[in-house]
C-alpha cells in the first residue's frame, strides 16, 4: 500500500511547488527564525550533498587495501543525462593522473589519459570502466575500486616506489649501557651506534666499551665492531653496502668482511619472506649475565631473570652466521654454547631472480683469524612448478667454493631444499685437502595439528671438506681466551676452540613447536656438531612445555650441551609458575588496577653437578601508562645460600632505564641499565627510546606531552617531537597522536599520518596543531546577534568554525588577540569583521566566555 502512494505523493509536491524537483531537499529558514535575516544562507545543503566542496583528510583504501591518510580535493558529484550534465548531489574525490600512478594504474593501457593535465580532475567511471569510488563521510574513508587488470602490479601490499620516503638529513646515535658494583668487582659495558643520514644514503658505526676492575686487575678497552656506508639501489631492487658487514646466509654460512656488497632487497617486494633472525633460549639458574658473541665481537649483553629465557630482539644486520652464548650465573659458573643459524628452504616465486655479489677481506674479532681477500656470488630463480634453483661461488687465494642446489615446494608436504658444495682449502700447515659438503633443509607448518617445523637441517660434509672461515685461521688448532674482550676473572676463560684436525662430519639442527590448543605448547631446540677424527661433539637442546590455567602461567624447560675441547656439559632443568594476584584475590581482572596487574612468582632448578635453586617472588607493571615493570624475589641455592633481588625498568619518553640490586651469602652488587637514541635534525635534538634500523619523527610544534598510540612510554617532548622507532620499511606506517593526552590549549587538525620509509631512513610525520585558547566567543552586530549558520575565521591563526544560536561561536587554537571574520552569503554586505581581546588569565581556563561586537 505503502508503494502505491509514493508516486501521488510525488505528484502532488510537484504541483504545489513546481520549482522544486523531487529529488531535491529545501531548507526554510522559518523552521530556525522568524527573522529571515537572523539565518546565514544554506542554499549550499538544498542539492542532497550536506557537506560543501573542499579538502579533507581521507583514510584512502584501493581494493579493501589501506593505501594512505592524505588530504584530498573532493567536488560534486555530477552525472551525464541526454543533453545535459547535472549535479546529483554527493562528494566525489578529484583524482589526477598523478593519484592514478600512486594508485598503481597501468597508464600505458588506458592512452586518452594523456590528455588530462597534472591537477585536473580525471571522471574515474568513464575514463576506467569497471572504476568505482565511494565515500563515507561520517568516517571520512574513501573506497576505490579499480579492476585487478588495470593495475601494474596486483600483489597484496605493493607500493609504488614514487611513494617511499627517503627521509630527511640527520644524525642518529643509539646508545645501551650496562654497569655492575659488586663485592668482587666492577664491570661496565657500552654499546654505541651512530650514524648519518643524508638523502638516500647511511652512515653508520657500531662499537662498544668494556672496562672491569677487580683484586689487582684492571682492564678497559675500545672495540670498533663495524663501519659501513649504505644506500638503497631502487632499479636494481637492492642495498649496496661499502665497508664492514656480514655476507648472506642464503647459499653460505655468514662471514664477517671489510668491502663491498650488493644484494637483492627482499622487503622491497610485496608478499616476500623477511627472514628471521635465530631466537637464543636458554636457562638460568639466578639473576645471570648473557654475553652473546659473533665472529669475536660482543653483539648484545645483558641481565636475565631465573628460569627459561628467549632473545629475540637481536640486530638482523649481525644476527646471521653462528652465536656464541655465554651466561654467567651469579655464583661465578658459566654456561657455554653456540646457537647455528641456516636460512629455512630457498624457494621464490617464479620468475625472481635473488642475487648477492661481495667483495673484500675476510674479516674477524678472532685473533686467531687472519684477514685474506675473497669475493663471492650467489645467485637463486624461481622457477615454474615450484622449483627454485640456486648456486654461488667463494673465490680467494688458498680457498676456492662452488655451491649448487635446488628446492621445491611441496604444497601440503611443507618445503624442502639440497644443496651440494665443493671446495679446495690449503689450511695453515700448508696442507692441501678437497671434499664436498651435502645439506638438506626443512620447513612445514601443520596448521590443522598446531605443528610447527620452523627449521629442521641437516648437513653432513666429508673428512677434507672445510669453510673459509677454517681456512682463515693461522695455526691447527687453539683456544680463544675471554679476556682479549675484557676478562673480569684471574685466570683467563676459555672462550672457543679449533682444530682443523677434527674437520665438521655432519650437523643437525632442529627447531620444533606443537600447540596443544587448551593444553599448552612443546617446543624442541637444538643442533649437533660431530667431527671427522673424534668421537667428541658440538651438542646444544632444548626443550620445554608451557601452559596456563585461570590466567595461572606455568613452564618447563630442561637444556643440554657440551663443546669439544672443553670439559665441562651443561645440564640444566627448571620449573617456573606466575600467577595474577587477580586469581589470588578471587576477582575478576581489572587493567586500570595495579594490584591486578601485579602477579606472584615461583622457579626452581637444578644442574648436572646436583645445584639446587629455588626463589619466590613478586612483580608487575605500575604508572598510567604500564611502562614501569618491577620484580622482588626471594629465594636460596644450594652452592651460595640465601639471596635476593629488586629490579625495576622504567620504559620513558627519552629512554628506558632499569636498575637492580642482588644479594647471595658470598657477594652483593648493584646493577644498571641505561638505553636511549638521540637525533639530530633540521628543527634540534629530540631525545628517544633506543632507535631501530628505520624511524619516524614526529612533528607537532607546541604540542607537548601527547601520547603516540600503540607506542609505549612514547609522547612528544616540550617543542612537541617524538621519535618511534622500529618503523616497517617499504609498507605503510600508521601514526596516529592520542588527543585525549592533549592539554586544554593544544588542537591538532588531523592526528592520523602514514609514510613508507626506505631502508634506515628517518622520515618525518608532520601535524598541523594549533596552540592557544578555547574560547566560546558570542558575538553581536548592533543589537542582534550575528546569523545562524555563518562562516567564521580567525584571521591570525587560520581556526575556522559556525555560528551557533544566540550568535555563539566555539574556537580553538586562538591569539590571546585577533579578529573574526564572519560571512554569511556572497558580497561585502553579508560579512563583517569582529575584534576581541582575551585576559592573560584565559590561558590557565579549559574554555574561555567571552563576547565581541562585529562591524
Amino acid at each position: 500500500m505503502k508503494k502505491s502512494l509514493m508516486p501521488l505523493a510525488a505528484t502532488i509536491v510537484a504541483a504545489l511547488c513546481p520549482g522544486i524537483s523531487a529529488g531535491e531537499s529545501y531548507f526554510n529558514p522559518r523552521f530556525l527564525s522568524e527573522d529571515d535575516a537572523a539565518v546565514a544562507d544554506l542554499s549550499r545543503f538544498e542539492k542532497g550533498s550536506h557537506q560543501a566542496p573542499g579538502e579533507y583528510r581521507v583514510d584512502i583504501w584501493r581494493n579493501e587495501e589501506f593505501i594512505a591518510t592524505e588530504d584530498l580535493r573532493f567536488v560534486e558529484a555530477t552525472a551525464v543525462r541526454p543533453g545535459e550534465t547535472v549535479k546529483t548531489g554527493g562528494l566525489t574525490p578529484c583524482l589526477d593522473v598523478d593519484w592514478l600512478k600512486r594508485l598503481g594504474l597501468n597508464m600505458l593501457a588506458y592512452p586518452d589519459l594523456v590528455k588530462y593535465k597534472a591537477g585536473e580532475c580525471v571522471p574515474l567511471d568513464e575514463a576506467i570502466p569497471g572504476a568505482e569510488t565511494t565515500f563515507d563521510f561520517a568516517k571520512l574513508r574513501l573506497d576505490i575500486s579499480l579492476p585487478q587488470a588495470s593495475l601494474l602490479n596486483s600483489a597484496r601490499g605493493y607500493i609504488p616506489p614514487e611513494q617511499w620516503d627517503e627521509g630527511i638529513p640527520a644524525m642518529l646515535a643509539n646508545y645501551s649501557f650496562t654497569g655492575n658494583r659488586g663485592s668482587n668487582d666492577d664491570n661496565y659495558y657500552l654499546s654505541l651506534q651512530s650514524g648519518l643520514n643524508y638523502g638516500p644514503w647511511r652512515l653508520r658505526n657500531n662499537g662498544a666499551w668494556s672496562y672491569t676492575s677487580g683484586d689487582g686487575y684492571r682492564t678497559n678497552s675500545w672495540k670498533n665492531i663495524s663501519t659501513y656506508l649504505q644506500r638503497t639501489i631502487i632499479p636494481l631492487k637492492g642495498e649496496m653496502v661499502l665497508g664492514d658487514s656480514n655476507t648472506g646466509t642464503d647459499v653460505f654460512d655468514s662471514l664477517g668482511f671489510r668491502g663491498a656488497r650488493l644484494y637483492s632487497s627482499d622487503s622491497m617486494y610485496p608478499d616476500s619472506l623477511q627472514g628471521y633472525a635465530p631466537t637464543v633460549r636458554g636457562i638460568a639458574r639466578t639473576n645471570a649475565k648473557i654475553t652473546i658473541r659473533q665472529n669475536g665481537f660482543v653483539i648484545y649483553q645483558s641481565y636475565v631473570s631465573p628460569g627459561a629465557f628467549a632473545i629475540s630482539d637481536l640486530n638482523p644486520t649481525s644476527s646471521s652466521g653462528d652465536l656464541e652464548v655465554t651466561l654467567e650465573e651469579k655464583d661465578g659458573s658459566q654456561q657455554k654454547y653456540s646457537v647455528p643459524y641456516s636460512t629455512v628452504p630457498l624457494l621464490q616465486r617464479e620468475g625472481r631472480l635473488k642475487y648477492d655479489l661481495v667483495a673484500g677481506d675476510f674479516r674477524s674479532g678472532n685473533s686467531q683469524q687472519d684477514t685474506p681477500f675473497f669475493t663471492q656470488a650467489t645467485l637463486i630463480a624461481g622457477l615454474p612448478n615450484g622449483y627454485t634453483a640456486y648456486g654461488g661461488t667463494q673465490l680467494a687465494e688458498r680457498y676456492t667454493a662452488a655451491a649448487l642446489g635446488l628446492g621445491k615446494n611441496l604444497g601440503e608436504w611443507g618445503a624442502i631444499s639440497m644443496d651440494v658444495t665443493h671446495a679446495r682449502s690449503k689450511l695453515a700447515d700448508d696442507s692441501e685437502h678437497q671434499g664436498q659438503s651435502l645439506r638438506f633443509l626443512y620447513a612445514k607448518s601443520l596448521s590443522d595439528y598446531g605443528t610447527n617445523f620452523q627449521l629442521l637441517g641437516y648437513r653432513y660434509s666429508t673428512r677434507g671438506f672445510y669453510t673459509l672461515d677454517e681456512v682463515a685461521y693461522k695455526n691447527m688448532e687453539g683456544y680463544e681466551y675471554e679476556d682479549q674482550d675484557g676478562n673480569q676473572h684471574k685466570e683467563p676463560v676459555v672462550q672457543s676452540y679449533h682444530n682443523l684436525r677434527y674437520s665438521k662430519r655432519g650437523r643437525f639442527q632442529v627447531n620444533i613447536s606443537q600447540a596443544l590448543g587448551d593444553y599448552g605448547s612443546l617446543y624442541v631446540s637444538g643442533s649437533q656438531q660431530t667431527y671427522w677424527g673424534t668421537d667428541g661433539n658440538n651438542t646444544w637442546y632444548q626443550a620445554g612445555y608451557a601452559s596456563g590455567w585461570r590466567g595461572i602461567s606455568y613452564s618447563v624447560s630442561a637444556s643440554w650441551s657440551k663443546s669439544v675441547g672443553i670439559d665441562d656439559t651443561d645440564r640444566i632443568v627448571a620449573f617456573n609458575l606466575s600467577v595474577p594476584f587477580s586469581t589470588l584475590l578471587g576477582h575478576g581482572y581489572s587493567r586500570d588496577s595495579a594490584i591486578d596487574r601485579a602477579y606472584a612468582t615461583f622457579a626452581a632448578s637444578r644442574n648436572s653437578a646436583g645445584d639446587n635453586t629455588f626463589q619466590t617472588g613478586v612483580g608487575g607493571t605500575l604508572l598510567e601508562g604500564r611502562n614501569l615493570n618491577y620484580s622482588v624475589t626471594q629465594g636460596r641455592s644450594s652452592t651460595s645460600g640465601y639471596s635476593g633481588s629488586a629490579n625495576a625498568n622504567w620504559q620513558a619518553t627519552y629512554g628506558t632505564l632499569g636498575v637492580g640490586y642482588n644479594y647471595d651469602r658470598d657477594q652483593h652488587d648493584l646493577n644498571w641499565q641505561m638505553s636511549g637514541g638521540i637525533v639530530g635534525h633540521a628543527d634540534g635534538v629530540t631525545f628517544s627510546q633506543p632507535l631501530g634500523d628505520t624511524n619516524v619523527l614526529i612533528k607537532a610544534p607546541g604540542a607537548s606531552g601527547v601520547n603516540v598510540e600503540n607506542q609505549t612510554g612514547v609522547k612528544t617532548d616540550w617543542r612537541g617531537y617524538a621519535v618511534m622507532p622500529y618503523a616497517t620499511v617499504y609498507r605503510y606506517n600508521r601514526i596516529a597522536l592520542d588527543t585525549n593526552s592533549m592539554d586544554n590549549h593544544t588542537d591538532i587538525e588531523n592526528n592520523v599520518s602514514s609514510v613508507v620509509p626506505t631502508q634506515g631512513a628517518l622520515v618525518r610525520a608532520a601535524f598541523s596543531t594549533r596552540i592557544g585558547v578555547r574560547a566560546i566567543i558570542t558575538v553581536k552586530r548592533g543589537a542582534r546577534p550575528v546569523p545562524f549558520g555563518s562562516v567564521v575565521r580567525e584571521e591570525t591563526s587560520g581556526a575556522t568554525s559556525m555560528v551557533g544560536d544566540e550568535g555563539q561561536i566555539y574556537l580553538s587554537g586562538l591569539p590571546l588577540k585577533g579578529k573574526l571574520l564572519i560571512q554569511w552569503g556572497n558580497g561585502k554586505g553579508s560579512q563583517c569583521f569582529a575584534p576581541y581581546s582575551l585576559p592573560e588569565e584565559s590561558l590557565k581556563q579549559a574554555v574561555v566566555m567571552a563576547t565581541a561586537t562585529c562591524s
